[in-house]
């Protein structure tokens, strides 16, 4: 009997996660799937593999976008994972990952960050590629947008954080891309910025200033448009949006906020 494309995206990344008893992240495995599954569709790949763990017995995913064979785990890890897996199977994360599209050179950056955030540093469940001047004024418009939603099976549950992002692929905006990155502070939770790994002498600076104003900073290879390769360099640092701007900021999301919530 021939198999289903998801029965074979599943029996690749078991035969790719036996060769890694460290784990693998979100975006490599995906890759290697591609590189053998070629004739199918990257987006049916990542549709079928961001949420194996919960799908999977013998696949787990003990850290943030990380993935494991259960059996390379310690027996705690194995525990909690087997107890997370239950949990995920009664109540599932609300996770959406959005279809790509053909757009600018820059733009087409965006929802591939937004995939990111969600698979790999699970910062939100849910982004969206914004861009653009939707909010309509001079403080820019983050280029993703997205919510991390905290699971009903939480004991405890924080209200909704929002995310920003401002992406840049030109070297000589670097500053201007951090001002930006800073004004999006005044309504969202955690801003990021991300900006290509070639900048010569720049980077401890830029990193250095994000540390100070608890910017999270990601570079990227802005010359690979199939695979950027984003890189953590610091995580974001959470702090209170003032509520005013950040309702008016969601109202001129329009009908895209039904995308979000």
């Amino acid at each position: 009997m021939s198999q289903t494309q998801r029965e074979k995206i599943i029996n690749k990344a078991r035969e790719i996660l036996e060769k890694y008893p460290n784990g693998i992240r979100y975006t490599e495995l995906t890759r290697l799937i591609k590189v053998d599954l070629f004739d199918i569709p990257e987006n049916t790949i990542q549709s079928n593999i961001w949420n194996l763990d919960e799908r999977v017995n013998e696949i787990s995913k003990p850290e943030r976008g990380i993935f494991f064979l259960t059996k390379y785990l310690s027996p705690e890890k194995q525990t909690e994972s087997l107890q997370n897996k239950t949990l995920n199977q009664t109540f599932p994360k609300d996770l959406k990952i959005t279809e790509r599209v053909k757009v600018s050179p820059e733009e087409s950056f965006y929802q591939p960050f937004a995939d990111y955030l969600l698979s790999d540093l699970e910062e939100c469940t849910k982004a969206i590629a914004l861009g653009g001047n939707k909010f309509g004024d001079r403080w820019g418009t983050p280029d993703v947008f997205g919510i991390y939603k905290f699971s009903d099976t939480d004991p405890i549950r924080p209200q909704i954080e929002i995310v920003s992002v401002e992406i840049k692929t030109d070297t000589n905006q670097l500053i201007t891309a951090f001002g930006q990155a800073s004004a999006y502070k005044l309504f969202s939770h955690k801003v990021y910025l991300v900006i290509p790994k070639d900048v010569e002498g720049e980077i401890s600076r830029i990193e250095s200033l994000c540390l100070r104003y608890g910017i999270g900073l990601i570079l990227f290879d802005r010359n690979n448009h199939e695979n950027p390769n984003f890189l953590i360099r610091t995580r974001a640092i959470k702090n209170e949006p003032d509520y005013f701007y950040l309702n008016l900021y969601l109202k001129r999301l329009g009908d895209r906020i039904n995308e979000l919530f």
